[in-house]
């Protein structure tokens, strides 16, 4: 060590002679360089920096130091960045004392500050980079490992020139315009310590001096900002390290603002990334003329202004998605997060403005409303359901995405960049606001259902008034008279989604001052107010709730969230009849059309089912009893189907799952005492509220379907097969955990008042409901095994023969047998009455959770005395409907017996002759034809129903029983709520048995309801898939086509129009009409029992599809005619522009009918397993000629679209609940790809095709997912970058390591510095 320092001490003591000297610095470095090299000094060296700095600081600051340490710098002799940081901290806090040795400074990094190619590829650069950061404090400073040269050369430049920008901030006295200053490095000037410095004036010449080193040091920091490398090395921190890039943009434009020496208008910013853009415009490799095209951008995309199977086809997600929410499954997800989440993953992938984001979801909102605007009738739901798509939740997910923005820019506000806020504030409230002027321009679309003309005239109305002068809410609206042939109101759907707008402060009534939104104007108004006018105004005015005005009141919705929050206190604070009419107004109008309002409505609906007990409550019994007149209302009023799916779409099913279960817990367990009697004179009993809520509750989850089609499915299950009471629990739990968060978070749709949010924030489980636990295992056990354990002498034996008695006690009178239990569970006859006497068998008074536990035993045995001949198939049905008509709730365990049983295979047949069983021969035939034609479109081949012969259909004697039973039912508004379950049931249960079951089924009711005809037969027209995977094949490869325009010569035809159609129904001319192939495929897929199937088929008909495509877009003609110069590239962009638009459509429906089908399990299987055995396996696309390069080309980029974007459904393209999952498939996924470019796997497929797929996926995932680039581990990223690199792929690659995060700076740093050479 000793031998070490005195060497160094003799290369300071040789300089210092030789500053004596005068000698030449040429000279001295030769000869320092000869001697350091004789000595085996590894060069540059960081000990020769040191001594050279601390030379010239400060005993010898004089020029002939600089030039020395200037030709050591140019020589190698020393690394650059470890001298600079050594001057830095030296000489930029004596700026002022010594602004010549500043104004050096400044000369030596304009010089050495920019190259560092050459110093990372030195062998020494681990130990310069850790002597930089030992001087800078780097990692300390900015938190960075030190573990990469990379990373502390980006530490370094950011830190330099961050010290420069501070002392320039300081030089300009603007350092107090930074609020909360506090500098990461040390620019202060320091006190004048030595005696020169001391006695040194101010002369004018230094003043000069000191402006000329501020605008050198401006001129520098432009040049730091501007140069190639540098400024990507930039990129990096702003990307990595935000809190520090937040500070130093703001230092930036205090400086960019403010300053004296800044030349006006010359601005201070990065420059911009000269990256080429990733994803769809990835250079793809030859031909050129792809490439070509790609680069040019000629094939971005307008999503709201083109049609067919063009531009707006890649919109397709939004279409498919809203037609699959309007059926009869029940999600426990949000519509509104789903939907905002979809919209802002397309407007990545799709690269289009939020104007043409906006736009394609209104028209594909509008379409959804379009395409039913008189649907079907059945258990389904109908136009009010599409109704609260458009004008509910479209709007409530337009508002997400337009707050998330705001609300970042008020925290970016908060933090550091408040100037930003001037610039970048609501440019998507903007675009919506262009968005809906240019909806104007589509009339076809806005055309109102005959339903909706009054409302749509009554928001044209409004704007009116408003012309006018009038206040809106003074009362006039109410006087006004819709259907008023002197005034033209012209109201149209757009007006309803102005006003949805308006409501949640999306827009302001400077829109009611449109061109062409309003067409006249109100001329005669009213110069009084009546005293009386029933509606809203008076309610707010103080009006008794007398009928008249509940009449109004139930029939028109409120309007604004006070008018809610006012009869809400009604319905908890008020009297026993005013509380009932509250309730039954809140389920009124409000609930099902209020959609400017319907967030608040929901909520408040389901707290009336959640009371809190009272403060002072002390009874035994559970205070829900005292509310049992307003649970029974409320509980009625939202039992219609279009209601349950309001709830479902704002994301309530499990909130209202746990209002139900205790309200089932409380009331199943009383005796039927009548608890109070309505003015209509209907008597409300604790049965009544107990069947009311356990039928609503059972409709939220697939009850009736065997446990063991959930297991074998498992995540790969269609949406709502899990559903199950632990999982709507387990959902409730997390949400009302979150609540609190959510309303926090500013947004306006969640920000409720504090009567909208009582909902108990305390979890709960199965176990907290013990009756309800006891049913469910019941249940559970039926639908896995045979039933058994019914004990002789128990309570529930007793009950038993109790219900048995009372169902057939016609019967029983008649003979002298009766039809009673066994202990095996299996009926019996015997000759006694037993304790069926008709005084204590009709009625009993029995509490309904012990009904509900016979009620299994009691079927059993009933249907068991029908396969025996004791029982006539009429006596049967009778006595299951006394039994539901006694306790509605027991229809739903008697579908899950009936669902058990049909699968058990130990029934014999019923034949359904006529005689025995109702026969449908009346009318199969004509059932078979309309089957026929409602899948015409897709091509598939319906088995023949009519059996030939004398031989009569037959069902499976559980089925035949259950129909039976239905059909019993008056279709009438007391039976909905039950037929609403039963129906559903009885279409699963048919579903379910061999073929032709569900035909026969329709036949059978269509005799019974006609107004159910058309819902019974498309019913059975999707059993057709359910037992052909064949037909499921034809199906998809339909929509495909029907989508693509691929059936018919014309390019460009097809489009959302022919894959969805526009509905179906007898009230079209000449009956049921055809079904588009997408609907029909969306109302069945979930009837298919193995969707794993699903995702290979729908990738096989993507390749198959990009194959027909190029065969039809590229054809040879035009293959020839592109080799043509005449033609050159003009023709040639237009042929494969449309060719790759296509393709992207394709690859969009694919990946959206994965998603819908399967969730994100599918997506899943897709990405971990199918398309990796897929490469490994496929075989040559049997293509050839000059055409098979570009037809290869096209489906990897195909598929790389149709992995990408089925995983950004999936999973998102941020953070969210799936990241876990989304890290483990996409980690496999890119081994897979790593593995493939290390040579350790072969890809079986082509080579231009597998290198299309590569770089369409990362690029893709480079540009719309980021956040998915940090979850893949870093050995596997840098096999990313090494394999692309080898292709040449360089801007790929560097985009790939920035996104990375901070573990992949140092890589993406040496890469960025490397290719700057």
């Amino acid at each position: 060590m000793a031998a070490a320092m005195s060497h160094w001490d003799a290369v300071a003591e040789y300089t210092r002679d030789a500053q004596d000297r005068g000698c030449d610095p040429l000279t001295w470095a030769v000869q320092l360089s000869s001697t350091l090299t004789a000595a085996g000094a590894p060069l540059p060296s960081t000990e020769l920096a040191g001594v050279l700095v601390s030379h010239l600081c400060w005993a010898n600051n004089v020029p002939l130091a600089w030039k020395y340490l200037d030709h050591a710098l140019s020589a190698g002799l020393v690394p650059p960045a470890l001298v600079l940081a050594l001057l830095s901290t030296r000489v930029v806090p004596r700026r002022k004392s010594s602004p010549v040795a500043y104004r050096l400074y400044l000369e030596l990094l304009r010089r050495h500050a920019f190259n560092f190619a050459s110093q990372i590829k030195g062998p020494y650069i681990k130990k310069i980079m850790a002597s930089v950061d030992d001087v800078l404090h780097i990692s300390q400073g900015f938190g960075l490992q030190p573990s990469e040269p990379g990373v502390l050369v980006l530490g370094f430049v950011f830190c330099i020139l961050w010290q420069l920008l501070d002392a320039t901030i300081e030089d300009e006295g603007l350092q107090d315009l930074i609020p909360e200053k506090k500098s990461f490095w040390s620019t202060r000037q320091d006190m004048e310590i030595d005696g020169e410095a001391n006695v040194e004036e101010r002369t004018e010449h230094k003043e000069k001096l000191h402006k000329a080193n501020t605008r050198m040091a401006i001129d520098l920091i432009k040049q730091f900002l501007h140069h190639k490398v540098i400024s990507r090395l930039l990129s990096l921190a702003r990307d990595n390290m935000p809190i520090q890039w937040g500070v130093f943009t703001l230092c930036l434009h205090v400086l960019e603002t403010n300053s004296s020496s800044l030349p006006s208008g010359e601005r201070l910013q990065l420059a911009a990334d000269d990256h080429k853009k990733f994803g769809r415009d990835c250079n793809y490799g030859r031909p050129e003329e792809l490439s070509t095209l790609i680069a040019s951008g000629s094939l971005t995309s307008s999503g709201g202004h083109c049609h067919g199977a063009s531009c707006s086809a890649l919109w397709i997600p939004l279409d498919l998605y809203l037609e699959d929410c309007i059926d009869m499954s029940v999600a426990p997800t949000n519509a509104i997060e789903i939907l905002s989440g979809l919209i802002k993953a397309l407007q990545v992938v799709n690269e289009a403005t939020w104007h043409d984001v906006f736009l394609g979801l209104w028209m594909a909102s509008l379409r959804l409303v379009q395409r039913e605007r008189d649907p079907i009738e059945g258990p389904v739901p109908r136009l009010d359901s599409r109704l609260c798509m458009l004008l509910s939740i479209t709007t409530l997910s337009v508002a997400d995405v337009i707050e998330e923005e705001e609300l970042a820019l008020v925290n970016e506000v908060e933090s550091t960049n408040q100037w930003k806020i001037k610039t970048a504030s609501r440019n998507r409230r903007k675009d919506l606001v262009s968005s809906l002027q240019v909806l104007g321009d589509y009339e076809s679309l806005l055309v109102p259902p005959a339903s909706v003309v009054s409302a749509a005239n009554q928001a044209a109305a409004k704007a009116m008034m408003f012309h006018s002068g009038l206040t809106v809410g003074s009362g006039y609206m109410d006087m006004i008279n819709m259907n008023d042939k002197t005034v033209n109101y012209s109201g149209n759907m757009r007006h309803l989604i102005v006003e949805a707008c308006i409501s949640r402060n999306l827009l302001d009534t400077s829109a009611y001052y449109w061109p062409g939104y309003i067409s006249g104007r109100i001329n005669q108004i009213p110069h009084s107010m009546p005293g009386q006018v029933p509606g809203w105004s008076a309610l707010m005015k103080g009006a008794p709730l007398t009928a008249p005005m509940v009449n109004a009141l139930v029939a028109t919705p409120a309007s604004s969230l006070a008018e809610l929050e006012k009869i809400f206190e009604i319905a908890v604070s008020g009297s026993d009849d005013d509380k009932i009419s509250a309730a039954t107004i809140l389920c009124g109008a409000s609930l099902i059309s209020g959609w400017n309002v319907q967030e608040y409505t929901v909520r408040f609906a389901l707290n009336l089912l959640s009371p809190p007990p009272p403060v002072d409550y002390s009874g035994s019994d559970s205070h829900l009893l005292g509310h049992g007149s307003v649970l029974y209302v409320v509980l009625t009023g939202i039992s219609p189907v279009d209601c349950v799916q309001v709830f479902s779409y704002h994301g309530l099913v499990p909130e209202l799952a746990g209002a139900l279960m205790e309200i089932c817990e409380v009331f199943g367990s009383y005796a039927p005492n009548i608890l109070w009697t309505l003015t209509s004179g209907e008597e409300i009993t604790h049965h009544a509220v107990f069947s009311n809520a356990f039928i609503l509750l059972l409709r939220l989850w697939k009850f009736n379907h065997p446990p063991l089609e959930c297991c074998f499915m498992g995540d790969s299950a269609p949406v709502g097969s899990q559903l199950n009471p632990e999982y709507l629990l387990l959902q409730r739990n997390s949400r009302v955990l979150d609540f609190s968060n959510l309303t926090n978070s500013g947004k306006s749709f969640r920000s409720l008042s504090s009567s909208a949010n009582s909902v108990s924030t305390h979890p709960i489980f199965v176990d907290s409901f013990p009756k309800l636990k006891v049913w469910y295992r019941q249940h559970q056990a039926c639908l896995a095994s045979t039933l058994s354990g019914l004990v002789h002498g128990t309570p529930v034996h007793q009950n038993v023969d109790v219900l048995l008695s009372m169902m057939f006690r016609k019967m029983n009178k008649g003979t002298n047998q009766t039809v009673g239990s066994a202990t095996s569970g299996t009926s019996s006859l015997s000759s006694s009455s037993g304790p069926g006497s008709e005084e204590s068998s009709h009625r009993p008074k029995l509490p309904a959770w012990d009904i509900m536990e016979a009620v299994p035993f009691v079927v059993d045995a009933a249907l068991t005395a029908c396969s025996h001949g004791r029982l006539s198939p009429r006596e049967l049905a009778t006595g299951l409907k006394d039994l539901a008509d006694f306790l509605p709730a027991s229809l739903a365990t008697i579908v899950s017996y009936f669902s058990a049983e049909v699968t058990r295979g130990i029934w014999k047949p019923a034949f359904m002759n006529g005689t025995d069983w109702p026969s449908p021969a009346a009318n199969l035939s004509t059932v078979e034809e309309l089957i026929k034609k409602i899948v015409a479109a897709t091509g598939v081949d319906v088995p023949s129903l009519v059996v030939g012969g004398s031989s009569p259909a037959t069902l499976p004697l559980p089925l035949a029983a259950f129909v039976s039973l239905t059909i019993t039912y008056k279709l009438d508004k007391a039976s909905e709520r039950f037929l609403n379950l039963a129906g559903p049931a009885l279409e699963s249960l048919a579903a379910s048995c061999p073929w032709p079951s569900m035909p026969i089924v329709a036949a059978l009711w269509t005799q019974k309801v006609k107004r159910w005809s058309d819902f019974l037969i498309f019913s059975a027209s999707r059993t057709v898939f359910h037992h052909n995977n064949d037909a499921v094949t034809q199906l998809l490869r339909s929509c495909f086509t029907a989508m693509l325009g691929l059936s018919t010569p014309v390019s460009g035809s097809g489009g959302v129009g022919s894959l969805l159609g526009h509905g179906f129904g007898s009230h079209f001319s000449g009956g049921l009409s055809p079904v588009a192939p997408g609907v029909l495929y969306l109302r069945a897929y979930r009837c298919i029992k193995d969707v794993m199937i699903l995702a290979d088929e729908i990738l096989s008909l993507l390749m198959s599809s990009v194959k027909d495509i190029a065969l039809k877009v590229l054809s040879k003609e035009r293959a020839e005619k592109l080799k043509k110069a005449k033609y050159g590239m003009r023709y040639g962009q237009v042929s494969l522009a449309a060719a790759i638009t296509q393709v992207r459509a394709a690859a969009a429906l694919g990946a959206t009918l994965v998603w819908l089908s399967g969730g994100s399990g599918l997506v899943q299987s897709l990405i971990h397993e199918i398309l990796p055995s897929w490469f490994l396996s496929v075989p040559e696309l049997d293509l050839e000629g000059a055409s098979a390069g570009m037809v290869h080309m096209l489906a990897g980029h195909a598929l790389a679209h149709f992995a990408v974007l089925g995983g950004i459904l999936a999973w998102g393209i941020g953070s969210s609940r799936f990241s876990k999952r989304r890290s483990k498939v996409l980690g496999d996924h890119m081994e897979f790809i790593a593995s493939a470019f290390d040579g350790g796997i072969s890809v079986a497929c082509n080579t231009t095709l597998w290198r299309s797929y590569v770089v369409g996926f990362l690029g893709l995932m480079v540009k719309c997912a980021p956040s998915w680039v940090l979850e893949i581990d870093l050995s596997v990223l840098k096999r990313l970058s090494w394999g692309l690199k080898r292709w040449n792929e360089k801007d790929l690659t560097l985009a790939l390591l920035r996104r990375g995060g901070v573990a992949a700076m140092g890589t993406a740093a040496e890469m960025i510095i490397l290719a700057g050479e």
